[in-house]
């Protein structure tokens, strides 16, 4: 019988003998280029002196910032993606659902230095925070391409918690690329594109493989936004999964 993904993550060994913090809200942005006969997805590598995940391929994401929620965009959410997006959530609203998306992109920028919107001569003022480099840009964030693809929350007592919503969008949504972004001494030191079957033999978090399996489905389903969102989480030291 074939291990299911909440067993193989449950599977996994991990410290967990830190004092226990709440789960940051975070997004994660996967790349998709269906241009070929096979579609491949982009993948960083962490610098190996990060503290946490050191060297190792992921994809580009990291935490909310209270900025994410001010900046206007040229398309919105899907009604459905939003209506998943604030389920399971202490204090649900659609400013938050965006904010998470709005997350996404910004980091999919300040770490690939690739950006998804359309060029814009009327681009707001930066709102603050690290909206910077991308309004002067003259970009402005487009949603709609955006499909939500799974939910997961790290384990209790881990050093660091997320709670981490993971988007994806095909490339040709990239309208503007940033060089130099990536490199020896920046947070990804390399980039690469690969077919999203031959991804598995690289050193990667758990998740991020249970994710890329979703996202295989996701797409031979025709990645319609009906689809089920699984929702992973730790119970009793367990991982179980809800679908949204």
């Amino acid at each position: 019988m074939t291990e299911s993904a909440t067993e193989r993550l449950t599977r996994v060994t991990r410290d967990m003998t830190h004092p226990n913090q709440p789960p940051r809200d975070a997004a994660t942005l996967i790349l998709i280029d269906r241009s070929g006969p096979t579609p491949k997805v982009l993948l960083g590598r962490r610098h190996a002196r990060h503290a946490f995940m050191p060297d190792v391929f992921v994809f580009p994401g990291g935490r909310l910032d209270p900025a994410d929620r001010l900046l206007p965009a040229t398309g919105e959410l899907d009604p459905r993606i939003e209506a998943r997006l604030m389920q399971r959530v202490r204090k649900p609203s659609r400013s938050k659902a965006r904010a998470l998306a709005l997350t996404a992109i910004r980091e999919c920028f300040e770490e690939t230095g690739l950006l998804i919107g359309e060029r814009r001569t009327d681009a707001p003022d930066t709102p603050g925070g690290r909206w910077h480099d991308i309004v002067e840009n003259s970009i402005m964030p487009d949603l709609s391409g955006l499909h939500f693809i799974a939910r997961a929350i790290t384990p209790p007592r881990r050093p660091r918690r997320y709670d981490s919503r993971f988007f994806a969008v095909d490339v040709a949504c990239v309208r503007h690329r940033v060089e130099g972004v990536t490199g020896p001494d920046a947070e990804l030191t390399e980039l690469v594109w690969l077919p999203i079957g031959d991804v598995r033999g690289l050193k990667m978090p758990e998740i991020t493989g249970v994710v890329i399996e979703e996202l295989e489905g996701r797409i031979r389903a025709g990645m319609g936004h009906d689809l089920p969102v699984p929702f992973f989480r730790m119970l009793h030291r367990k991982f179980v999964c809800e679908r949204l």
